[in-house]
């Protein structure tokens, strides 16, 4: 019993290990792209694009009241 136990520390470690390693990994990555990404962004600048915002639709309460009334009628 004390052998089997031991393996499955040992393979927990390892596992531990491999996550941790990968982890450490993918950050050290995405720090890397996120300094080509800022220099690629010196070079060639984003234009900006000139959207107009949606107009704001207001409703008054008698659209509300009309509404409430349907729904109430159809019930």
């Amino acid at each position: 019993m004390n052998e089997i136990l031991s393996e499955g520390l040992v393979m927990m470690c390892i596992g531990m290990g491999t996550v941790l390693l990968f982890l450490c990994t993918l950050i050290m990555a995405m720090n890397v792209m996120s300094v080509v990404v800022g220099q690629l962004n010196k070079w060639f600048p984003e234009t900006g694009v000139n959207v107009k915002p949606a107009p704001v639709r207001t409703t008054d309460d008698s659209e509300v009241a009309v509404a409430i009334a349907a729904a109430v009628y159809k019930n």
